[in-house]
């Protein structure tokens, strides 16, 4: 049976009762045994429903607004070959989109009505149109000087915006007050959510033909997706589907790069960074409530985490638009790390990546990102 798990102190509870953290304060993992039959997946839709038995919602609690199995094309990325999912393709234009349709259906099957948020970001979007698929009432805190570029989207779901003055801290600390009362959909504390990105790995390895890459390179803020990408690709090496984890690459920006500086000085925690403006703005942050784990995630597989300057990022980002693709700039970091992995990489490896959001998130910009 499916339950929580606390990583501090081991106590277990019923997932059908709502909670978003343990009583002593520990963060929060799914017990959880998939199956999956590559047989029985091949004739399924195209969403990332069609790995049923691998996910954690009950059968017919399933919530989709037509999203996952996105195209894995060919991108020359640091003068080579490199598989890149394109992910800004989703019904809200990022990733987030996996772990939103995994937690909120969850959220409905469980009999939730009213949920809170923190995010002014892609994460925000997500849960607020999957909110709005399910009749969820949506709160959404965000920072009072926000740019506006996704608020728009946010509300046009019928989400209800709530500006908080101070810091990216103090807005989640309004959240998590507003949780007491309210059910908490978070991506960063709630399991079900890394369980709904956990099927970019799943995907990736239907697309090669039921095997692993050597190498995949993904963005490194919260790490929604790098950790639901480990659970994936650990599930799959467990059922037998993949010999082994592919080597994780975490990529963060230069200005904010709490990961790779722990990584670099062989550290087992992740300190808090000061965070400086950056194009990759979805992926900084100071803190990541789940560091350790990224850090044992990429030490496990034998990775490593990339920090890219703005200038790569810019020029990452100009480059994809070259090429056909209208990327967000945060989304054009993960590809600067790509071409700087992919430079020295061995001949014939198998290099995977992905875009994360669609350019038009940030469409206030795009002229001066591209004209400057």
């Amino acid at each position: 049976m499916t339950r929580f798990v606390c990583r501090d102190c081991g106590l277990d509870f019923d997932v059908m009762v709502p909670r978003w953290r343990c009583d002593c304060g520990g963060l929060l993992d799914l017990d959880f045994t998939p199956s999956l039959d590559p047989d029985r997946v091949a004739g399924r839709p195209a969403t990332l429903w069609r790995y049923r038995e691998a996910l954690p919602v009950p059968e017919g609690a399933e919530l989709t607004l037509g999203e996952g199995f996105t195209p894995m094309v060919e991108v020359e990325l640091g003068g080579r070959g490199v598989l890149v999912k394109q992910e800004q393709l989703f019904p809200t234009g990022s990733y987030k989109d996996r772990g939103a349709a995994i937690m909120m259906a969850m959220a409905a099957h469980i009999g939730v009505t009213d949920v809170v948020e923190d995010s002014s970001g892609n994460a925000g979007c997500a849960v607020s149109a999957f909110a709005a698929k399910a009749g969820i009432r949506c709160r959404i805190f965000v920072p009072a000087d926000n740019s506006p570029g996704k608020l728009g989207q946010i509300e046009l779901y019928g989400a209800e915006l709530n500006p908080v003055p101070g810091s990216r801290e103090d807005t989640a600390a309004a959240c998590m007050a507003a949780a007491r009362d309210h059910y908490y959909a978070s991506h960063v504390y709630n399991p079900f959510f890394f369980h709904g990105t956990k099927t970019f790995a799943y995907e990736v390895v239907e697309q090669l033909g039921w095997k692993g890459p050597d190498t995949v390179i993904l963005p490194a803020g919260n790490g929604t997706l790098l950790l639901g990408a480990h659970i994936g690709f650990r599930e799959l090496r467990d059922m037998g589907l993949i010999e082994r984890v592919p080597r994780l690459v975490a990529v963060q920006s230069a200005r904010c790069a709490p990961l790779c500086a722990a990584f670099a000085a062989g550290a087992d925690t992740v300190d808090a960074a000061i965070s400086e403006p950056t194009l990759a703005e979805g992926i900084a942050i100071g803190l990541p409530m789940r560091g350790q784990q990224m850090l044992e995630a990429v030490r496990n597989t034998g990775g490593t985490c990339l920090a890219v300057a703005e200038e790569a990022i810019l020029a990452a980002f100009r480059d994809a638009g070259r090429k056909g693709y209208c990327i967000e700039p945060t989304s054009a970091a993960v590809a600067a790390g790509a071409a700087q992995y992919a430079r020295d990489a061995a001949p014939g490896e198998t290099i995977v990546t992905m875009f994360t959001g669609h350019g038009l998130k940030v469409g206030d910009k795009l002229h001066k990102l591209v004209s400057d």
